[in-house]
């Protein structure tokens, strides 16, 4: 299981949070269902799941007795949320100890060229992707895990890449 959690800040979104799966067998899980929030990006699966939302019971059935992975730069885009959304300091422990339950993918020689190759793909195919984006979708594919998100659009330009997402026509 592949798990992304951003949190990015600006124009296209405010903070998103996914992650990807495979069962505790390793199979992967690529069954999407779609339906759509209403507040772009302002709240993603993970975060779903950290803060009890709503929104977390639609992925309870992907995420239930799976092992997540999570992104080295998932990690990082989770710090940067916590520190300019001045989260206290037990809000940041609370969100340290939700996190503590995913394998943390390193940065590799391999990652790195999966990972060119992702926004190499992404711009031929006339889709902008960002850096963060690109790192979790090359992760996925590395893996061969499916992406788990509540913005499936960000991940529109890259070929091979399984997304499941409850939302429609994002």
């Amino acid at each position: 299981m592949y798990l992304r959690f951003t949190a990015t800040s600006g124009p296209r979104r405010n903070a998103s949070r996914t992650f990807s799966l495979r069962s505790m067998s390793g199979e992967a899980t690529p069954e999407p269902i779609q339906q759509r929030d209403g507040r772009r990006g302002r709240y993603d699966v993970v975060s779903f799941l950290f803060k009890n939302h709503s929104l977390s019971a639609e992925y309870t059935p992907e995420v239930s007795g799976r092992i997540g992975l999570v992104s080295f730069m998932t990690i990082a885009e989770v710090e940067r949320w916590a520190i300019q959304s001045r989260w206290g300091v037990q809000r940041i422990h609370w969100l340290r100890l939700h996190l503590a339950r995913f394998t943390v993918v390193p940065s590799s020689p391999d990652l790195c060229k999966k990972w060119a190759a992702v926004t190499v793909a992404a711009q031929s195919a006339g889709r902008r992707i960002e850096c963060a984006d690109a790192w979790i979708a090359a992760t996925g594919l590395l893996y061969g895990v499916p992406l788990v998100t509540h913005n499936r659009s960000d991940y529109n330009g890259v070929p091979g890449l399984q997304v499941i997402s409850h939302v429609e026509g994002d």
